[in-house]
């Protein structure tokens, strides 16, 4: 399915003050070179303070964490859980449309939907509260139909059961999810034949939808303000060290390898698109600029000695000109020119 951004984009985008702190804090969660790693939970961040992704905001996280544009991108199309239209303030319900679901009724799940918020997926309603779409499977086939709505399942759906749940969430309540018609999970309609004493010991409603109940609001999205996850994951990890009697100045070590030929500014006052060399983003050319490189000639001249003190020095991105192969990515671009560049960089083959 072909996903693109929406054709409207908001000007700009930042996270709010508790979640640039959280999202910093998860970025530590992986050595040095690998922030990249962390795209998934702070595309997701996003998506949760804003209700979708933007282009600002996918942008905005491929420079926190030193990458290419397109990558972040290849990662918010390619996932269908990250929205990429603007969401219902309320909820977007997601109808599932495959066979048991098709069976059993979705698509008077589906007309509901089109009734209720509007014609076409991917649009809000007129009052800005709800959106919706058909996906694949959710896994819930034993209880189809059934639709996600926020973070639960609500399943065993009747076009009016879904009706009446619209209402409710329009009305600022919150249904109790999980199965529509009486069934307490996905035991037969006609009752257990098997493990029947487990009937006398437990919860009002199954696991899933008894913790949603608990929390009480979970189409709910995240605004920064929990207090188990805006915690510090490196402060959490990190043990508090007892004070330490005063030791003796120890002697600076000396930088790893060798600092590359600098210049004072890029020639002619053009500095050549180092982005062009996959690994760099706009953060990696920024710190490249202020070591003095400029110049895909000046990192392909580096040896072993100059990328050793470039993996070493460069902040927050250590080993990321090995990994990525920036010399020999560079050399290429002097040897073959940039268009027989960009056609081998789609397979690696430098």
């Amino acid at each position: 399915m072909l996903r693109r951004l929406a054709a409207h984009q908001p000007a700009g985008f930042a996270f709010t003050p508790a979640n640039q702190a959280w999202a910093e804090a998860q970025i530590t969660k992986y050595p040095p070179g690998r922030q990249a790693s962390a795209i998934i939970p702070l595309l997701w961040r996003a998506q949760e303070q804003e209700g979708w992704l933007s282009k600002p905001a996918i942008e905005h996280v491929a420079d926190m964490l030193g990458m290419p544009y397109i990558r972040a991108l290849e990662v918010a199309t390619f996932y269908f859980m990250f929205q990429l239209h603007p969401v219902g303030s309320v909820a977007n319900i997601q109808i599932c449309g495959t066979t048991s679901c098709m069976i059993c009724g979705a698509e008077d799940l589906v007309e509901v939907c089109q009734r209720k918020i509007a014609a076409k997926p991917h649009t809000l309603s007129a009052d800005g509260k709800f959106s919706w779409e058909e996906v694949e499977c959710l896994g819930a086939c034993a209880n189809a139909p059934m639709a996600q709505i926020g973070k639960d399942y609500y399943e065993d759906l009747t076009p009016e059961r879904l009706e009446w749940i619209l209402d409710e969430l329009s009305a600022g309540r919150v249904p109790v999810p999980g199965p529509q018609n009486g069934r307490y999970a996905s035991e037969p309609k006609s009752g257990l034949t098997s493990l029947k004493d487990f009937e006398s010991g437990r919860t009002q409603y199954n696991a899933s939808a008894q913790a949603a109940v608990d929390i009480g609001d979970t189409v709910k999205r995240i605004d920064g303000t929990e207090v188990p996850l805006v915690v510090s994951w490196k402060a959490r990890a990190e043990p508090q060290a007892a004070p330490a009697a005063p030791a003796p100045a120890a002697t600076p070590a000396a930088a790893e390898g060798t600092r590359p030929q600098a210049l004072a500014g890029a020639r002619d006052g053009r500095p050549d698109d180092l982005k062009k060399i996959e690994g760099i983003g706009p953060v990696l050319e920024k710190l490249c600029h202020e070591l003095g490189i400029f110049h895909y000639d000046q990192i392909a001249a580096w040896g072993p000695a100059e990328v050793a003190w470039m993996d070493s020095n460069l902040k927050g991105f250590k080993g990321r000109v090995s990994r990525d192969r920036w010399v020999a990515q560079a050399k290429l671009i002097g040897e073959v020119g940039m268009d027989e560049f960009l056609r081998r960089a789609r397979t690696n083959d430098y």
